[in-house]
């Protein structure tokens, strides 16, 4: 486990944090005794926060609770009596649904940007990522860069090497932010309507923005997770089994303090005949399919050009299917009356269909109903890492990648060249991608914590149409980064054209296919400004 740079809190600091959190000196621990409105709170807030949960907590939210009934409270207290119920209902009769009844806020600090998309792979939990449009990563922890700091690496002869290259990295990036901004105040002058700190706030995210791809993968992260027992059960499974140290360590960690809070679900976990052999199960398959593929598709294999979003699977009739699925609920006839009907109207009658069942959509928020997941689309996106970081958030979704690595290229930002800064900024490239390539052979899985944000990676999202409405809409944002901009407005455009699906795509109104705005999030911190001075 890496080196955990931990907080110092003051006595009558630390006698109110034990009220709440499970211990006071770990990267991972669980929310107690807090009600579950503040836990959302403190999540949502973490996300935009450079500081630790804890000190969040101590800072921005104790002055607004009554915790003088608190003094006495303890984590484990009542846990006794829930044990035996629920190891009589669960782990005795197996009856996992009951694992879904109970949940636990758990915060995981200082991961890596690999570790993260582990934590965030399962469907039915919730998380929230410390973002790096609102982190500044020239600051230190304990007076070093937030970067992931593997004990096995560290210990190898090239432990040196990976740790200078790390810091010049990160030097780069310190260097360059405020050179970004002075660009950006020039390209873009303060309206005399907006504050000094909107107007801050924007310059600041478009220069993250601009530069979050010299970023490792090995940079830190914290992430706020809420989820049942079942849900973490199956984290845990999945992170033992993971070819990534970090995974496993911080399985381990995780599975320690969620049995202060949520015991009785997670027994199974690490006992051999149940989810040793379901780890192993896991790691097993793994391993095989690596090989197999390995043998299919050698290192040399050479590698077909791709456009940046390839729309590879679709179906040819979803106009009847998806008509067919809008009318059923109403009708008192079979689905196969209901199509045969839909495959009889003209096209004047079918949209007429699906503008009425889509509605008068007066924001992106008001969700047609779940006709639409009767269709699917399969993406082949082509991206950089950063951008892969925001979709792969997106639950309802089928998301595979494949390894990240320097082998597709990286992309730099206009700005970057605008501003002078490519030679600075390609430079940052050729120190990762190099990194990477000496420490491969030897450490496969820890490698990509060497490789920057801005470097390609391969990865599948497959979805149905109502969660593509979602996605694309709320990722073709005018105040969204420009890499994922771009791969939403591609799934927009072939899901009207190479798919042959108008009808769909029209259902999607609120897609933003306008170029980059100035200040992307100029728009959003003056709502936010306006909210915070309202009565």
């Amino acid at each position: 486990m890496s080196t955990y740079v931990g907080e110092e809190f003051a006595p009558e600091e630390a006698d109110i944090l034990r009220r709440y959190f499970t211990n006071l000196d770990g990267p991972v621990f669980a929310l107690v005794n807090l009600p579950e409105v503040v836990k959302g709170a403190l999540f949502a807030r973490y996300s935009r926060s450079p500081k630790s949960l804890r000190r969040l907590f101590l800072d921005e939210f104790v002055g607004e609770l009554d915790i003088s009934g608190d003094i006495t409270i303890d984590a484990t207290v009542g846990l006794r009596r829930a044990e035996e119920l629920y190891d009589k209902v669960f782990f005795e009769y197996g009856d996992d649904s009951v694992a879904q009844l109970g949940g636990v806020h758990l915060a995981c600090e200082q991961a890596s940007n690999l570790l993260t998309k582990v934590l965030e792979w399962g469907r039915l939990m919730s998380y929230l990522e410390q973002s790096t449009r609102y982190i500044a990563y020239d600051s230190r922890i304990g007076g070093r860069y937030r970067f992931y700091r593997d004990p096995e690496l560290l210990g190898s002869p090239v432990g040196t090497r990976y740790v200078g290259d790390m810091d010049r990295l990160f030097d780069t990036y310190a260097e360059l932010v405020p050179r970004l901004q002075d660009f950006f105040r020039q390209q873009f002058p303060k309206d005399v309507d907006d504050s000094d700190f909107v107007y801050r706030q924007a310059v600041r995210a478009k220069a993250f923005d601009a530069l979050r791809g010299i970023l490792p993968a090995a940079s830190l992260s914290n992430v706020g997770i809420y989820g049942t027992g079942q849900g973490y059960e199956q984290l845990l499974l999945r992170m033992r089994a993971h070819p990534l140290p970090e995974a496993r360590a911080y399985a381990d960690l995780m599975l320690f303090e969620l049995r202060k809070v949520i015991p009785s679900f997670l027994k199974r976990v690490d006992l051999d005949d149940r989810g040793v052999a379901w780890s192993t199960y896991l790691s097993t398959t793994r391993s095989e399919m690596q090989a197999e593929a390995a043998r299919l598709f050698p290192p040399a294999t050479p590698v077909d050009p791709a456009p940046t979003v390839t729309l590879t699977s679709y179906d040819p009739d979803a106009e009847v299917h998806l008509l067919t699925a809008m009318l059923y609920p109403h009708v008192a006839v079979p689905e196969r009356q209901v199509e045969d009907r839909v495959r009889a109207l003209g096209a004047e009658e079918r949209l007429r269909v699906v503008r009425t069942y889509v509605g008068e959509r007066t924001n992106r928020r008001h969700k047609p109903g779940r006709a639409l997941e009767r269709v699917d689309y399969r993406f082949d996106v082509l991206a950089d890492y950063g951008a892969f970081r925001d979709l792969q958030r997106h639950r309802m979704l089928t998301v595979e990648w494949q390894a990240l690595s320097p082998r597709h290229g990286f992309t730099r930002p206009e700005a970057v060249d605008l501003a002078g800064a490519a030679p600075a900024f390609d430079a940052a490239m050729d120190r990762s991608a190099a990194l990477h390539d000496l420490l491969v052979d030897r450490f496969p899985a820890q490698a990509p914590y060497a490789v920057s944000l801005a470097y390609k990676v391969r990865f599948v999202l497959q979805c149905n149409a109502r969660e593509a409405m979602h996605l694309i809409e709320l990722r073709s944002g005018p105040q969204g980064h420009p890499a994922y901009r771009e791969v939403a407005q591609q799934m927009h455009h072939l899901i009207a054209t190479e798919a042959g699906h108008p009808a769909v795509a029209e259902m999607m109104r609120f897609v933003d296919h306008s170029p980059e705005p100035s200040l992307a999030r100029l728009d959003a911190e003056r709502r936010a400004e306006s909210r915070r001075s309202a009565p």
